[in-house]
């Protein structure tokens, strides 16, 4: 069975490892396009590009006579533009047809008003039937009401309609005002319903009688191209080609060709250079990873995202970045670093930024201050930033970055010669500008990347963990002793997880709803009984309370999703007690049974899992150690230190610690914590004599010290 079990976890891991691989190369050569293409499509090498402002004024170096083909196209382009559409001459033969249609359809239709069998079903269906000319139901039944002597006007003027209007040369252009014109022909003397049987009878047979000849008009626009002979251009000697902030047109970028001013030279140098430089971040990345497998930012999501992001802000900086000068001032680059400082750790923000600077200004002539530019203020950011745990936080950071970047752009110009204090001040405001988008695109980005990876930030964990949280508020009037008791237990695995290193907010938060559950069945728990119902549930059957209790759990975790807690959170209220028995309930069933041996298990164990990170074990050793100590209520150090080192040691020999990776070292200092919290709680108290007044006892005589 273990061979079978190693055999199905190796296809699992290796298929991450391809993905990972996969994420890796698709990553390179994105990266490999973002530092090309940008190269390719702006032609950066040459000096000016048809509608792009000139950087600067372009003499001609010598006079030249030369045939201009943009001038030379552009003029054929007109002439053939203003040859009119060529249409046959007009064809006699539509006409007749049309007539003899009309004809035909006319005779068609007095045959079946005059059919004195056919029912009137059966006339209309026979009207209907009519291919050359569609009537409308209410056209073909008024054919049919009318009498005959109407129907021979009608005829009549149908006929001398259509002679009338098809006498007329008609092409595909008119054929439309044509037909819209025939109420205007209809003699005035008919009625509006007669009239509308004769605009469908004609309308129908108005058809084009001057044909479009595509053949004679592309000939005669060819004859008109062919009339216009070649343009010439002429430019003197030091003439100017092209004046600084000019738009370039098309017969300039031809002028700078022909003086071979714009001709683009060979790019596989560049292209090879960057497809190195793309490999060696590549390999470079790729083992910082491999030396990082432990950290959250290693999973398949975490990687697509950061690559995303990567890509993301690395092509639309070589975009915007190149043959600018104030917009890579503006660019804020540091957003990216913040935003992974603040998912995960500075480490993986500093590095990915490092990165990132390195390859935004590879190949430009400010290289080196473009960097610096990049990546320091970037770190000034990230060190300010921390966790981000409030919103002025971003504001610090944000200006803190524009601060820091103000200072390279003063340390990298203020010494040059080609910048003036216009120019400087102008680079110091978009810098600062710099920063401050930094850190409010940081705070849009951390919402959303956290919305994808799932990974609670500190903002949204001081949200969830407000007083005015409806969950809280539910546990708070449902089980006041649980929230309560939460409330103590939090406070317990903060101080403690700050003391080793992990996420203490994050331990705050999963402790305030860790027993969310108990609020749907408050009276079943002992903190929630007054002292007169205290072990209301000694009566049920044992197994009976066991799932009752366990049931907490289930019912924490359906009001976690409901109010849309996040799911590491959700992960405390799973873990908190592991896989550990409901020892009073099992212990109860085991007396009760005359074997004991008999008893199952499964029935008093949580569902698990047990604790899978340090900050979940921390809650489980807090949760057990408030829990004992207010069942046992020490009362003095020695006895709390013995009941914290009991907790510890059992939930660590029932194995409930062995998925985390807290270390011997770790347990010493939670244990200590823990002890130094509680020492607190159950510090010695004063009696205060009784104070008499007129000889009466003060009945609030007593007052606790401290």
């Amino acid at each position: 069975m273990a061979k079978k079990r190693e055999k199905s976890k190796k296809p699992a891991g290796f298929t991450k490892g391809v993905l990972r691989l996969l994420i890796l190369l698709v990553t390179s050569l994105l990266i490999f396009a973002a530092l090309v293409l940008p190269e390719l499509i702006s032609q950066s090498n040459i000096p000016t590009g048809v509608g792009e402002a000139s950087a600067q004024e372009i003499l001609a170096p010598y006079s030249i006579t030369y045939e201009s083909k943009v001038l030379t196209e552009r003029a054929r382009m007109q002439a053939a533009a203003a040859v009119s559409p060529v249409y046959l001459p007009v064809d006699p033969s539509i006409s007749r047809r049309n007539f003899e249609t009309l004809n035909s359809v006319l005779y068609y239709i007095s045959a079946v008003r005059k059919d004195s069998y056919g029912t009137q079903e059966q006339k209309l269906k026979d009207l209907a039937a009519i291919s050359s000319v569609k009537l409308s139901s209410t056209v073909a039944e008024q054919l049919l009401e009318i009498d005959d002597q109407s129907w021979q006007e009608i005829e009549t003027e149908a006929r001398r309609v259509l002679e009338q209007v098809m006498r007329d040369t008609i092409r595909n252009d008119n054929v439309a005002q044509i037909r819209s014109n025939l109420p205007a022909v209809i003699d005035f003397s008919f009625g509006q319903d007669e009239a509308q049987i004769i605009i469908a009878l004609v309308s129908p047979l108005i058809t084009p009688t001057s044909l479009f000849s595509e053949e004679q008009t592309n000939l005669a626009r060819e004859q008109a191209r062919a009339s216009i002979e070649p343009i010439s251009r002429q430019i003197i000697a030091g003439e100017v080609v092209v004046r600084r902030g000019q738009i370039i047109r098309e017969e300039d970028y031809e002028a700078l060709n022909v003086f071979g001013l714009a001709k683009p030279v060979n790019q596989t140098d560049r292209i090879i250079t960057n497809a190195v430089l793309t490999g060696i971040i590549a390999v470079i990345t790729a083992l910082y990873f491999i030396r990082r497998q432990d950290q959250p930012f290693f999973s398949i999501k975490a990687l697509l995202v950061i690559a995303s992001m990567f890509i993301l802000f690395l092509a639309l900086g070589r975009f915007l970045v190149v043959n600018r000068t104030i917009v890579p001032y503006l660019y804020p680059v540091a957003a990216f670093g913040l935003t992974l400082s603040i998912i995960f750790n500075l480490e993986i923000g500093v590095v990915m930024s490092l990165f990132l600077a390195i390859l935004m200004v590879f190949d430009n002539t400010r290289e080196a201050e473009l960097s610096v530019f990049y990546l320091v203020p970037a770190i000034v950011g990230m060190l300010t930033i921390g966790r981000a745990r409030r919103i002025s936080a971003f504001l610090a950071a944000g200006l803190l970055t524009g601060v820091a970047a103000m200072a390279v752009v003063v340390a990298f110009r203020l010494g040059d010669t080609y910048t003036d204090l216009i120019g400087l001040t102008s680079l110091m405001a978009s810098a600062l500008i710099n920063g401050l988008a930094s850190g409010s695109l940081a705070l849009l980005l951390q919402y959303v990347v956290s919305q994808i990876l799932d990974v609670p930030t500190a903002l949204q964990l001081l949200d969830v963990s407000r007083p005015d949280h409806p969950l809280l508020q539910y546990i708070l009037r449902n089980a006041p002793g649980s929230y309560q008791h939460s409330l103590l237990v939090s406070n317990l695995a903060e101080q403690a997880a700050e003391a080793i290193g992990a996420d203490r907010m994050l331990v705050r938060v999963g402790a305030l709803f860790h027993d969310a559950g108990k609020a749907n069945n408050p009276a079943f728990f002992i903190e929630n009984q007054g002292k007169d119902k205290l072990d209301s549930h000694d009566n049920l059957d044992p197994a009976i309370a066991a799932a009752t209790i366990i049931q907490h759990v289930h019912d924490g975790v359906a009001l976690a999703k409901k109010y849309r807690l996040p799911s590491r959170v959700i992960d405390f209220i799973r873990e908190h007690h592991g896989t550990m028995l409901t020892l009073y309930q099992y212990s109860q069933a085991t007396a009760a049974a005359d074997d004991p041996e008999s008893v199952n298990k499964a029935l008093f164990t949580y569902p698990g899992p047990k604790p899978q990170s340090r900050e979940t074990a921390i809650l489980m050793l807090a949760d057990g150690t408030e829990a004992r100590s207010r069942s046992e209520t020490p009362r003095s150090d020695d006895e709390i230190r013995a009941l914290i080192r009991k907790t510890i040691d059992t939930y660590k020999n029932e194995g409930q610690l062995d998925a985390t990776d807290l270390t011997l070292k770790d347990l010493s200092t939670i244990e200590e914590s823990f002890f130094q919290t509680l020492q607190r709680s159950y510090h010695p108290r004063i009696q205060y004599p009784t104070l008499r007044t007129n000889g009466n006892a003060d009945s609030n005589g007593s007052k606790s010290a401290g």
